[in-house]
């Protein structure tokens, strides 16, 4: 089902697949090895992104907290946005409305 959202959901998993591609390790995820993704080149990498972000968006519909590599993927209900973490730091934010 996904989170609920008010922006276009094309939108969301734009700025979703913009922002995992920030974390650094994020193809652990898939239980990739570094050298695998080393391998593919920059589309391949952006579409292993998309598919990531599609799956956290339809994942924190259920469970509120992912981890992904060394960053956790949380949606925030109340603020109406998924919040993207690298340890304490915050990396970024993808607001749903």
């Amino acid at each position: 089902m996904g989170v609920k959202h008010g922006r276009e959901y094309d939108e969301i998993l734009k700025d979703l697949t913009i922002a995992v591609g920030q974390i650094p390790d994020s193809y652990l995820f898939f239980e990739m090895e570094g050298e695998e993704w080393q391998q593919l080149s920059p589309e391949e990498k952006r579409e292993v992104h998309e598919a990531l972000a599609e799956d956290l968006f339809y994942g924190l519909g259920t469970e509120p907290v992912i981890e992904v590599g060394s960053g956790v993927v949380m949606h925030d209900k109340e603020q109406h946005r998924i919040n993207l973490l690298i340890g304490d730091e915050e990396l970024t934010v993808v607001p749903l409305i």
